[in-house]
């Protein structure tokens, strides 16, 4: 489908409802021809059971991502780590009450932006979802110079959500003067995800524009919400005691396919890794020419991969070349969006995949390609299990100085942009400056398209702990990298092994300065 983001996105999203996401995966790779993938979604209608209002329980439970966000509230207590801020400068003059009276209707429209979390006497975490007219959100408003605003920022985004009793979101106002604000919109992750930012600010666009008119904002209703997402989730993967279940099924595919893993990935970092990390981070761009971009797209092409797959195989090809061994394990998000249904609702949905690519024996970099190709369409077939179970079942050396099961994260970005459109401001994007890192290392790409779909380059940023890298080793890695892509583009039949990393002036220096 080419650049056609669109299309293919509303194509995957119709097969995967009815083919469920095994079959999906491996029609749109596979199927040799329209009519046969036409057919196979005909025949499949019905066969995954499709996700529509439950009736609520009188408790109802927390998916299995919003209990790992729990447990760690639990344990760590409230915690800035795991907020989502959005900052934005809006230009001309700006009506205070509609705004929060917008942000009202968008919390009343997602129950998921009010719901609070209980302990039970059984030791369980329930969803408390509040009625409208309880749960206002916080609109903080206050004057800022340009001087000050950096440091107001950082104050707001570093508030600390009290999950058994607070909203998960809020909001900060600064009015630097009559015609100049920056709004700060702060989430925590148990309500909200990526994927979430672009039907949230439709949302809030929607109702200001209402409001700044006078009146309540008039959309359909949502099909579904978070609670019966949550429930939903519970019955499709059924209970570890069934050996027929999904959750049985993908558990047992993970266990094997994760056996031995490295406990940790030898990066080549400045410091030794404390005992504790602090989550400190700094971050780099970087860019990848539109040249570079359409050679790596013929790459993928050719070899019936993504580009995704294409940067994967890269970079293990790196992390194997810089020393890290021939197993690399990389951790990538995934939507987890399996249903229709869910496309325009704020919640916590997204699930994390560990890939591992096996480098061993100097295979060309298009037979890695193939292998990462393999590896990676399994593990979208068994997306389902929550990352929060496999590590539980998996049970890794605990350590509070590294992310379990993998340490660097690779992300594409394909999701929608948030796109605020509010009528009258101007809206745009307020830098934050906030230094943390979850990862070692955590890569996120963008690719950029013209309108005819065209490449016009990859937008790259990298995110790293201070704990463990110097900037200038950052940039080292990056800048490498670049080069392994570069090599791959001129000639993706060359052994991995044979690949150059170094600099003309690196080499020159070992062979010679040394």
């Amino acid at each position: 489908l080419g650049g056609h983001s669109l299309l293919a996105t509303k194509l995957i999203s119709r097969i995967r409802s009815a083919l469920g996401v095994e079959l999906a995966i491996r029609t749109l790779f596979e199927a040799p021809s329209v009519a046969q993938l036409a057919q196979r979604l005909s025949n499949a209608q019905g066969a995954r059971k499709a996700l529509l209002p439950m009736a609520r329980p009188a408790q109802i439970p927390v998916s299995f991502a919003q209990r790992r966000m729990w447990l760690l509230f639990q344990i760590d207590g409230p915690s800035a780590t795991y907020n989502i801020p959005i900052a934005l400068r809006l230009t001309s003059r700006i009506d205070d009450a509609a705004l929060h009276q917008a942000l009202g209707d968008v919390v009343a429209r997602h129950e998921s932006l009010r719901t609070i979390f209980q302990d039970t006497n059984e030791a369980a975490c329930v969803q408390l979802i509040l009625a409208p007219e309880a749960a206002q959100p916080v609109l903080q408003i206050a004057q800022a110079s340009e001087a000050s605003l950096p440091q107001q920022l950082a104050a707001a985004a570093a508030h600390c959500f009290d999950l058994g009793s607070e909203i998960p979101i809020r909001a900060s106002l600064f009015h630097l003067d009559e015609e100049h604000h920056v709004l700060l919109l702060l989430c925590h992750h148990i309500a909200s995800d990526g994927w979430s930012l672009a039907p949230l600010a439709r949302d809030l666009s929607s109702a200001y524009a209402a409001r700044a008119q006078g009146h309540a904002p008039q959309w359909s209703p949502l099909p579904v919400q978070y609670a019966d997402y949550t429930l939903w989730q519970h019955e499709l993967l059924g209970g570890e005691s069934d050996p027929q279940s999904i959750i049985s099924a993908q558990l047992a595919y993970w266990q094997h396919t994760l056996a031995g893993l490295p406990e940790q990935l030898q990066l080549p970092t400045d410091r030794p890794r404390p005992a504790v990390s602090s989550y400190q981070g700094g971050g780099i761009a970087f860019q990848l020419d539109a040249p570079l971009h359409r050679k790596l797209a013929a790459i993928a092409r050719e070899g019936q991969a993504s580009m995704f797959m294409v940067l994967q195989a890269a970079l293990a090809t790196l992390f194997t070349r810089l020393g890290a061994g021939t197993d690399i394990p990389l951790g990538s998000p995934i939507a987890g969006r399996t249903d229709e249904a869910l496309d325009n609702l704020v919640g916590f949905f997204i699930n994390t995949l560990v890939l591992r690519t096996d480098t061993s024996g100097n295979p060309s970099f298009k037979d890695l390609l193939t292998r990462v190709r393999e590896t990676n369409l399994s593990a979208y077939a068994h997306q389902d299990l929550p990352f929060e179970r496999l590590v539980e079942v998996l049970n890794p050396q605990r350590s509070m100085a590294r992310h379990p099961l993998f340490q660097v994260m690779l992300v594409l970005q394909n999701n929608d942009r948030a796109s605020f459109q509010l009528p009258g401001l101007q809206a745009g994007a307020q830098p934050l400056g906030l230094h943390t890192a979850k990862f070692d290392l955590s890569f996120a790409l963008r690719e950029q398209r013209g309108t005819d779909g065209s490449p016009q380059g990859i937008a790259g940023h990298v995110e790293f702990a201070t704990d463990l890298f110097e900037l200038a080793t950052v940039e080292q890695i990056v800048q490498r990298l670049q080069r392994v892509l570069e090599a791959i583009a001129a000639d993706a039949s060359q052994p991995i092994g044979h690949i150059e990393i170094l600099a003309p002036e690196e080499r020159q220096q070992i062979l010679v300065g040394w």
